[in-house]
């Protein structure tokens, strides 16, 4: 059995906190988007996504349906992509 590199094990810490939000609509929205992409992401995008993991889920929620503004301190291509994919969902998740 071959050991995991570092990104290979921070891949799959990313995958699991995407999927597993705290509510329902975010694991659909955020775990979706980590399946499609993450492993496609750079470091730096990687440290984006990380760190968007800490913003409350009502927030995120909020943020990603476009129902409230970008916060400065959050806005960043990373999460502009992310937005564009929860738009791009069909399904009505309310």
């Amino acid at each position: 059995m071959t050991e995991m590199t570092e990104r290979e094990k921070r891949l799959k810490k990313l995958n699991f906190r995407a999927d597993h939000r705290g509510i329902r609509e975010l694991d659909i929205l955020v775990g979706g988007f980590a399946k499609q992409y993450l492993e496609k992401l750079s470091d730096l995008e990687l440290d984006q996504f990380e760190a968007l993991m800490h913003v409350p889920d009502q927030q995120f929620y909020a943020i990603l349906r476009r129902e409230r503004d970008i916060p400065e301190q959050l806005d960043c291509p990373l999460l502009r992509q992310m937005i564009d994919y929860a738009i791009q969902q069909k399904t009505d998740l309310r």
